[in-house]
């Protein structure tokens, strides 16, 4: 028997965008501090941030969040998860 070595060459495999899954993750930098403005810079494209930021907008006035409650960046933060499909859900 002889052994067989299989050499595994590991590219880096570009992580896509889990809104579009299309483009390339990866922002230039972090939109905000801490670590769920690190992962949105890992996990989400450049375009999909764009549509994000408009979308935003639409959430605050829908919503009438005031950000001078508590929860009101809270309840921002759930859609905007919810809008990159970040906790595996399909993206609305």
């Amino acid at each position: 028997m002889t052994a067989t070595s299989t050499s595994s060459t590991t590219e880096a495999v570009p992580l896509l965008c889990p809104r579009c899954a299309t483009r390339p993750a990866g922002l230039p930098r972090a939109p905000f501090r801490g670590p769920f403005g690190e992962e949105l810079r890992r996990r989400v494209c450049a375009t999909c941030w764009e549509d994000w930021t408009r979308a935003e907008v639409m959430v605050i006035n829908e919503l009438k969040l005031n950000f001078m409650e508590p929860t009101a960046q809270e309840i921002l933060t759930a859609h905007m998860r919810e809008f990159f499909a970040l906790d595996g859900a399909l993206p609305r």
